[in-house]
């Protein structure tokens, strides 16, 4: 396994992890806290809770749909602005996603004292999102049971997102799954504006038999 900067950042994000789950105390500083953000100044937290999961099943779901997906978000970043400056965007790529991602969930809860949230799936929406608008037509598999095309896939992510966001009614952040998602797709946008055409034209060629 080639140690891009990908499979860089899923180390980090597991030894980060796995380090949390024997230490309350370290989990409890780097999770996402609109509340001690705003009152306390700790705005660390907006990156540090993108590095921290809940338990090995959240941080295997999340890091392995980021491993599939982000290395192919970096292979494009590089052969577009070379290895270096590519590797650099793609960095700051999926920081933003986890940053931008938790703003949303941030002016909704900041005077909110237990509200509480981590993980790193505002980063992994906006690299699965970016790679489907570069890559419309190839197959995402659910569980490796329901496979569809990922601009259908996607269609339906945005969609449950919004309302499971909207009821509000478990313990799991969808705003930072939507707004992620919609992150990676303007920065796609923005830095390759033809890849709205290519995406269009590969929608219009798709046929489902």
């Amino acid at each position: 396994m080639d140690l891009s900067i990908t499979v860089v950042l899923i180390i980090l994000t597991a030894i980060t992890s796995i380090t949390g789950f024997n230490k309350p105390e370290f989990i409890n500083r780097w999770m996402f806290v609109p509340y001690l953000i705003k009152n306390r100044g700790q705005w660390d937290r907006f990156i540090t809770s993108g590095f921290i999961h809940k338990d090995y099943m959240h941080l295997l779901f999340n890091m392995f749909t980021f491993y599939f997906f982000g290395g192919f978000v970096e292979q494009f970043l590089a052969y577009k602005f070379g290895v270096v400056t590519g590797g650099i965007i793609f960095i700051l790529f999926y920081l933003l996603g986890i940053i931008i991602s938790d703003i949303p969930t941030y002016l909704k809860n900041k005077d909110d004292s237990y509200y509480r949230a981590l993980g790193a799936s505002g980063g992994t929406a906006a690299t699965v999102f970016a790679s489907i608008i570069i890559m419309p037509l190839s197959d995402i598999c659910l569980f490796g049971i329901l496979c569809l095309p990922g601009f259908i896939l996607g269609a339906l992510f945005l969609l449950y997102s919004y309302f499971k966001g909207k009821n509000g009614d478990d313990a799991i952040n969808h705003d930072a799954h939507l707004y992620g998602a919609i992150f990676g797709i303007v920065f796609i946008l923005i830095i390759s504006p033809e890849s709205i055409f290519h995406f269009i034209d590969q929608i219009k060629s798709y046929q489902p038999f």
